[in-house]
Protein backbone atom coordinates (compact mmCIF):
# COMPACT_ATOMS: atom_id res chain seq x y z
CA UNK A 1 0.00 0.00 0.00
CA UNK A 2 1.13 3.44 -0.73
CA UNK A 3 0.73 6.15 2.02
CA UNK A 4 -2.11 7.74 0.52
CA UNK A 5 -3.93 4.55 1.06
CA UNK A 6 -3.15 4.99 4.46
CA UNK A 7 -4.24 8.53 5.09
CA UNK A 8 -0.82 10.18 5.18
CA UNK A 9 0.73 13.19 3.33
CA UNK A 10 2.80 16.07 3.15
CA UNK A 11 2.05 18.74 5.77
CA UNK A 12 3.04 22.38 4.50
CA UNK A 13 6.36 23.68 6.00
CA UNK A 14 5.08 25.98 7.86
CA UNK A 15 3.14 23.69 10.37
CA UNK A 16 4.79 22.85 13.85
CA UNK A 17 7.72 20.79 13.89
CA UNK A 18 9.21 18.35 16.36
CA UNK A 19 12.71 19.33 14.50
CA UNK A 20 14.84 19.44 11.63
CA UNK A 21 17.97 17.50 10.23
CA UNK A 22 21.05 18.28 8.47
CA UNK A 23 24.02 16.55 7.60
CA UNK A 24 27.09 17.57 7.61
CA UNK A 25 29.83 18.16 4.92
CA UNK A 26 31.96 15.28 3.81
CA UNK A 27 32.74 16.15 0.26
CA UNK A 28 35.67 18.19 -0.23
CA UNK A 29 35.87 18.31 -3.48
CA UNK A 30 32.11 20.05 -3.57
CA UNK A 31 33.93 23.46 -2.27
CA UNK A 32 37.55 22.37 -2.46
CA UNK A 33 39.44 24.99 -0.52
CA UNK A 34 36.53 26.63 0.56
CA UNK A 35 35.26 23.75 2.38
CA UNK A 36 36.53 24.13 5.90
CA UNK A 37 34.85 27.73 5.43
CA UNK A 38 31.56 25.83 3.78
CA UNK A 39 31.37 23.69 7.39
CA UNK A 40 31.38 26.44 9.26
CA UNK A 41 28.57 27.91 7.68
CA UNK A 42 26.37 24.98 8.08
CA UNK A 43 27.03 25.74 11.49
CA UNK A 44 25.84 28.60 11.76
CA UNK A 45 22.74 27.70 9.97
CA UNK A 46 22.33 25.02 12.75
CA UNK A 47 23.15 26.96 15.46
CA UNK A 48 20.24 29.49 13.87
CA UNK A 49 17.39 26.88 13.39
CA UNK A 50 18.53 25.43 16.69
CA UNK A 51 17.33 28.91 18.60
CA UNK A 52 13.59 27.81 17.81
CA UNK A 53 13.37 23.46 17.31
CA UNK A 54 15.55 20.67 17.72
CA UNK A 55 18.40 20.30 15.38
CA UNK A 56 19.84 16.87 14.56
CA UNK A 57 23.13 16.68 12.53
CA UNK A 58 23.69 13.47 11.05
CA UNK A 59 27.99 13.32 10.36
CA UNK A 60 29.89 10.06 9.05
CA UNK A 61 31.07 8.62 11.84
CA UNK A 62 34.33 10.11 11.60
CA UNK A 63 33.24 13.41 11.52
CA UNK A 64 31.19 13.51 14.24
CA UNK A 65 33.41 14.68 16.65
CA UNK A 66 34.41 17.57 14.23
CA UNK A 67 30.58 18.34 13.83
CA UNK A 68 29.97 18.53 17.84
CA UNK A 69 33.27 20.55 18.16
CA UNK A 70 31.87 23.50 15.84
CA UNK A 71 28.13 23.27 16.23
CA UNK A 72 28.48 23.28 19.70
CA UNK A 73 25.79 22.02 22.64
CA UNK A 74 22.59 23.60 21.12
CA UNK A 75 22.84 21.17 17.99
CA UNK A 76 23.04 17.31 18.64
CA UNK A 77 24.74 15.24 16.54
CA UNK A 78 24.20 11.43 15.45
CA UNK A 79 26.22 9.42 13.41
CA UNK A 80 25.40 8.08 10.38
CA UNK A 81 27.16 6.69 6.72
CA UNK A 82 26.58 9.87 4.47
CA UNK A 83 28.82 10.90 1.16
CA UNK A 84 27.05 14.25 0.95
CA UNK A 85 25.43 17.02 3.00
CA UNK A 86 22.55 17.84 1.14
CA UNK A 87 19.70 16.57 3.90
CA UNK A 88 16.61 18.52 1.73
CA UNK A 89 17.31 15.84 -1.30
CA UNK A 90 18.60 12.90 -0.07
CA UNK A 91 16.80 12.50 3.57
CA UNK A 92 13.21 11.32 4.07
CA UNK A 93 9.94 13.40 3.53
CA UNK A 94 7.82 13.11 7.01
CA UNK A 95 4.42 12.65 6.17
CA UNK A 96 0.76 13.12 8.83
CA UNK A 97 -2.17 11.91 8.95
CA UNK A 98 -5.39 13.40 10.68
CA UNK A 99 -4.70 12.02 14.08
CA UNK A 100 -1.03 12.50 14.02
CA UNK A 101 0.35 9.66 12.98
CA UNK A 102 3.76 10.14 11.22
CA UNK A 103 5.78 7.86 8.82
CA UNK A 104 8.37 8.57 6.26
CA UNK A 105 8.71 8.31 2.41
CA UNK A 106 11.86 7.80 0.76
CA UNK A 107 12.71 8.09 -3.12
CA UNK A 108 15.01 7.16 -4.91
CA UNK A 109 18.34 9.04 -4.82
CA UNK A 110 20.80 9.05 -7.61
CA UNK A 111 22.78 12.47 -6.90
CA UNK A 112 20.71 14.31 -9.53
CA UNK A 113 20.85 12.19 -12.25
CA UNK A 114 24.06 10.77 -11.34
CA UNK A 115 26.28 13.56 -11.52
CA UNK A 116 28.83 12.95 -8.43
CA UNK A 117 29.76 9.55 -7.74
CA UNK A 118 29.86 7.73 -5.38
CA UNK A 119 26.24 8.24 -4.18
CA UNK A 120 25.13 4.70 -2.34
CA UNK A 121 25.53 5.70 1.01
CA UNK A 122 23.03 8.59 0.57
CA UNK A 123 20.95 6.98 -1.35
CA UNK A 124 19.69 4.77 1.68
CA UNK A 125 19.87 7.92 4.39
CA UNK A 126 16.22 8.58 3.68
CA UNK A 127 15.22 5.18 4.77
CA UNK A 128 17.56 5.17 7.34
CA UNK A 129 16.67 8.14 9.13
CA UNK A 130 12.96 7.28 9.29
CA UNK A 131 13.79 4.40 10.91
CA UNK A 132 16.22 6.58 13.28
CA UNK A 133 13.08 8.23 13.97
CA UNK A 134 10.95 4.75 14.21
CA UNK A 135 8.79 5.55 11.92
CA UNK A 136 7.10 3.15 8.96
CA UNK A 137 9.05 4.02 6.12
CA UNK A 138 7.57 3.81 2.42
CA UNK A 139 9.92 4.01 -0.42
CA UNK A 140 9.65 4.61 -4.08
CA UNK A 141 11.30 3.53 -7.27
CA UNK A 142 10.65 7.38 -8.29
CA UNK A 143 13.77 9.52 -8.58
CA UNK A 144 13.09 12.93 -7.00
CA UNK A 145 14.62 15.03 -4.27
CA UNK A 146 13.16 17.09 -1.57
CA UNK A 147 14.27 20.33 -3.08
CA UNK A 148 12.61 19.21 -6.48
CA UNK A 149 8.53 19.43 -4.69
CA UNK A 150 6.77 21.77 -2.74
CA UNK A 151 3.72 20.76 -0.56
CA UNK A 152 0.56 23.97 0.71
CA UNK A 153 -0.44 21.34 2.70
CA UNK A 154 -3.87 21.12 1.26
CA UNK A 155 -3.07 19.06 -1.23
CA UNK A 156 -1.09 20.60 -3.80
CA UNK A 157 2.14 19.98 -4.64
CA UNK A 158 4.33 21.68 -6.71
CA UNK A 159 6.90 20.04 -9.09
CA UNK A 160 9.16 20.93 -12.07
CA UNK A 161 9.65 19.06 -15.24
CA UNK A 162 13.15 20.00 -15.92
CA UNK A 163 13.62 18.24 -12.74
CA UNK A 164 11.26 15.06 -12.64
CA UNK A 165 11.13 14.09 -16.60
CA UNK A 166 14.90 14.93 -16.97
CA UNK A 167 16.02 11.36 -18.70
CA UNK A 168 19.07 11.28 -16.10
CA UNK A 169 16.50 10.46 -13.24
CA UNK A 170 13.58 8.36 -14.88
CA UNK A 171 14.26 7.73 -18.29
CA UNK A 172 10.46 6.33 -20.07
CA UNK A 173 8.65 7.85 -17.42
CA UNK A 174 5.65 9.63 -18.83
CA UNK A 175 4.48 12.43 -16.70
CA UNK A 176 0.93 10.81 -15.61
CA UNK A 177 3.13 7.99 -14.25
CA UNK A 178 5.23 10.14 -12.55
CA UNK A 179 1.76 12.45 -11.07
CA UNK A 180 0.69 9.21 -9.74
CA UNK A 181 3.62 8.22 -7.91
CA UNK A 182 3.75 11.61 -6.18
CA UNK A 183 0.33 11.90 -5.59
CA UNK A 184 0.21 8.05 -3.60
CA UNK A 185 3.81 8.92 -1.71
CA UNK A 186 3.14 12.35 -0.69
CA UNK A 187 -1.08 11.78 -0.37
CA UNK A 188 -1.46 14.55 -2.79
CA UNK A 189 -4.62 15.70 -5.13
CA UNK A 190 -2.98 17.87 -7.24
CA UNK A 191 0.12 18.12 -8.91
CA UNK A 192 1.45 21.20 -10.45
CA UNK A 193 3.93 20.93 -13.30
CA UNK A 194 6.34 24.36 -13.76
CA UNK A 195 8.56 24.30 -16.49
CA UNK A 196 11.49 24.38 -14.22
CA UNK A 197 14.95 25.63 -15.21
CA UNK A 198 17.33 23.78 -17.77
CA UNK A 199 20.02 26.36 -16.96
CA UNK A 200 20.13 25.13 -13.71
CA UNK A 201 23.17 22.63 -14.29
CA UNK A 202 23.50 21.21 -10.23
CA UNK A 203 19.66 20.22 -10.04
CA UNK A 204 17.99 20.59 -13.30
CA UNK A 205 15.53 23.29 -11.58
CA UNK A 206 14.73 22.19 -8.44
CA UNK A 207 11.45 24.01 -7.20
CA UNK A 208 12.84 25.40 -3.70
CA UNK A 209 15.23 27.58 -6.12
CA UNK A 210 12.52 30.22 -7.03
CA UNK A 211 9.10 29.49 -5.12
CA UNK A 212 8.09 29.07 -1.83
CA UNK A 213 4.61 28.42 -0.37
CA UNK A 214 3.89 31.27 2.37
CA UNK A 215 0.38 29.67 2.82
CA UNK A 216 -2.22 27.42 0.90
CA UNK A 217 -2.79 30.14 -2.10
CA UNK A 218 -0.15 32.32 -1.40
CA UNK A 219 3.87 31.89 -2.89
CA UNK A 220 6.71 33.61 -2.89
CA UNK A 221 8.41 34.22 -6.39
CA UNK A 222 11.74 34.45 -7.59
CA UNK A 223 11.78 37.47 -10.19
CA UNK A 224 14.88 37.62 -12.30
CA UNK A 225 15.84 41.79 -13.09
CA UNK A 226 17.77 41.73 -15.57
CA UNK A 227 15.91 40.63 -19.09
CA UNK A 228 19.38 39.90 -20.56
CA UNK A 229 19.94 37.04 -18.19
CA UNK A 230 19.26 34.07 -19.59
CA UNK A 231 17.17 32.90 -16.53
CA UNK A 232 14.52 35.92 -17.36
CA UNK A 233 12.65 34.32 -19.71
CA UNK A 234 12.25 31.03 -17.97
CA UNK A 235 11.39 32.49 -14.86
CA UNK A 236 8.07 34.24 -16.68
CA UNK A 237 7.39 31.08 -18.18
CA UNK A 238 7.16 30.00 -14.56
CA UNK A 239 5.07 32.70 -13.26
CA UNK A 240 2.81 32.57 -16.08
CA UNK A 241 2.00 28.93 -15.58
CA UNK A 242 1.04 29.97 -11.98
CA UNK A 243 -1.17 32.94 -12.93
CA UNK A 244 -3.42 30.44 -15.01
CA UNK A 245 -3.09 27.29 -12.80
CA UNK A 246 -5.64 26.98 -9.62
CA UNK A 247 -4.87 24.92 -6.12
CA UNK A 248 -6.60 22.19 -5.10
CA UNK A 249 -9.10 23.82 -3.83
CA UNK A 250 -9.45 25.51 -6.79
CA UNK A 251 -7.98 29.29 -5.56
CA UNK A 252 -5.87 31.06 -7.29
CA UNK A 253 -2.56 32.41 -6.33
CA UNK A 254 -1.37 35.72 -5.15
CA UNK A 255 2.16 35.92 -5.79
CA UNK A 256 4.69 37.42 -3.87
CA UNK A 257 7.76 38.80 -5.65
CA UNK A 258 11.00 38.15 -4.05
CA UNK A 259 14.52 39.36 -5.79
CA UNK A 260 17.63 36.76 -6.42
CA UNK A 261 20.68 38.31 -5.49
CA UNK A 262 22.41 40.64 -8.51
CA UNK A 263 25.20 38.59 -11.00
CA UNK A 264 27.26 40.99 -9.72
CA UNK A 265 27.01 39.34 -6.32
CA UNK A 266 28.89 36.66 -7.78
CA UNK A 267 32.59 35.45 -6.84
CA UNK A 268 34.69 35.11 -10.12
CA UNK A 269 34.82 32.21 -11.72
CA UNK A 270 32.01 30.50 -9.49
CA UNK A 271 29.52 28.76 -12.15
CA UNK A 272 27.40 26.88 -9.29
CA UNK A 273 27.18 30.00 -6.82
CA UNK A 274 23.56 29.88 -5.53
CA UNK A 275 21.80 33.29 -5.69
CA UNK A 276 18.55 32.32 -4.36
CA UNK A 277 16.98 34.65 -1.31
CA UNK A 278 14.03 32.25 -1.61
CA UNK A 279 16.12 29.19 -0.96
CA UNK A 280 15.00 29.75 3.22
CA UNK A 281 14.13 27.53 6.18
CA UNK A 282 10.86 27.96 8.03
CA UNK A 283 11.64 27.17 11.91
CA UNK A 284 8.55 27.47 14.46
CA UNK A 285 8.13 31.01 14.99
CA UNK A 286 10.84 32.18 12.39
CA UNK A 287 12.65 32.29 8.75
CA UNK A 288 16.17 31.32 8.57
CA UNK A 289 17.06 33.03 5.39
CA UNK A 290 20.28 33.52 3.69
CA UNK A 291 22.58 37.49 4.04
CA UNK A 292 24.99 37.88 0.97
CA UNK A 293 26.76 40.96 2.63
CA UNK A 294 24.89 43.65 -0.07
CA UNK A 295 22.46 46.39 -0.33
CA UNK A 296 19.72 43.75 -1.54
CA UNK A 297 19.67 42.09 1.99
CA UNK A 298 17.71 45.05 3.08
CA UNK A 299 15.23 44.89 0.57
CA UNK A 300 14.38 41.06 0.74
CA UNK A 301 14.24 41.54 4.39
CA UNK A 302 11.29 43.39 3.91
CA UNK A 303 9.88 41.19 1.59
CA UNK A 304 10.02 38.36 4.06
CA UNK A 305 8.25 40.46 7.19
CA UNK A 306 5.24 41.43 4.63
CA UNK A 307 5.29 37.33 3.82
CA UNK A 308 5.55 36.13 7.27
CA UNK A 309 4.54 38.97 9.58
CA UNK A 310 3.94 36.57 12.76
CA UNK A 311 7.74 34.98 12.13
CA UNK A 312 11.54 36.59 13.25
CA UNK A 313 13.29 37.05 10.12
CA UNK A 314 16.81 35.81 10.91
CA UNK A 315 19.76 36.87 8.56
CA UNK A 316 22.54 34.02 8.29
CA UNK A 317 25.61 35.74 6.77
CA UNK A 318 26.78 33.01 4.51
CA UNK A 319 29.95 33.24 1.80
CA UNK A 320 30.98 30.18 1.00
CA UNK A 321 27.92 27.15 2.10
CA UNK A 322 26.41 28.73 -2.03
CA UNK A 323 29.67 27.96 -3.70
CA UNK A 324 28.23 24.62 -3.90
CA UNK A 325 25.23 25.29 -5.68
CA UNK A 326 22.22 25.15 -2.92
CA UNK A 327 21.28 27.32 -0.35
CA UNK A 328 19.49 27.25 3.27
CA UNK A 329 16.52 25.19 2.48
CA UNK A 330 18.86 22.74 0.26
CA UNK A 331 20.61 21.82 3.33
CA UNK A 332 17.74 21.00 5.81
CA UNK A 333 14.64 19.19 6.04
CA UNK A 334 12.22 19.54 8.65
CA UNK A 335 10.50 16.84 10.78
CA UNK A 336 6.53 17.98 11.23
CA UNK A 337 4.85 18.13 14.97
CA UNK A 338 2.75 14.39 15.78
CA UNK A 339 -0.32 17.51 15.79
CA UNK A 340 -3.60 15.71 15.09
CA UNK A 341 -5.99 17.21 12.61
CA UNK A 342 -3.17 18.09 10.09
Amino acid sequence: MKPVDLGFSMPAESAPHTGCWMAWPKRVELWNEHFEAARDDYARVAQAIARFERLTMVADPAHVADARRRCGPSVQVVALPIDDSWLRDSGPTFLLDRTGRRAAAAFRFNAWGEKVRPYDLDAAVGAGIGRLVGLPVYESDLVVEGGGFYSDGEGTLFTAETCVLNPNRNPGLSKADAEAELKAMLGMKKVIWLPGDATDTATDGHVDGYIAVVRPGVLLLEVVADPADPRFEIMAENRRVLETETDARGRRFELIPIAEAPRSSVPAGESAFCRSYVNFYLANGAVIAPSYGIDQDREVVATLRRAYPDREIVLVPLNDLFRGGGGIHCITQQEPAPVAGA
